[in-house]
């Protein structure tokens, strides 16, 4: 299984317009392409997992996670905002880079901690964030993604 497997250029947005941590949520739950019910559902349980403690895990990344009903499979997606927002990251840092992992109550494939825990693994190559600001289009996150094999 590798990352790039789960993601899909229509879900990588490199110019997130939201200047809080709400807006970039739902910019990223938007990528989905949920009905408005179901986004606004999605949004409330990502909430509900931010007040349990940020998902920012510093170096600028944050990987905002839940299982909901509102998906019938794992679904990802990435957003950058290259200005950076507060996202209460654990090392006090803005946050540039969101790695959205959305995944049903009941999984038979049980994908999702091992895709949470293959993006945590990512976010720890030494280049990445630099690799991150410098793309340009979405298919350039899609080769990051082939090249870093992970």
């Amino acid at each position: 299984m590798e990352l790039r497997e789960f993601f899909s250029e229509d879900a990588v947005q490199l110019n997130l317009a939201g200047a809080t941590k709400d807006d970039v949520l739902k910019e990223l739950i938007g990528l989905l392409g949920l009905d408005e019910k179901n986004e606004q559902m999605l949004f409330k349980m990502l909430k509900r997992r931010e007040n349990l403690g940020s998902t920012g895990i510093g170096r600028g990344i944050a990987i905002p996670h839940c299982r909901s009903l509102v998906v019938s499979k794992l679904r990802v997606a990435f957003g950058r905002k290259k200005e950076g927002i507060d996202f209460k990251a654990m090392d006090g840092q803005p946050v540039h880079f969101f790695f959205l992992i959305v995944a049903p109550p009941l999984e038979v494939s049980n994908q999702y901690l091992p895709v949470l825990g293959k993006i945590a693994q990512f976010s720890k190559e030494p280049d990445l964030p630099e690799r991150l600001l410098s793309l340009s289009e979405p298919s350039q996150f899609m080769k990051l993604l082939d090249e870093k094999g992970i």
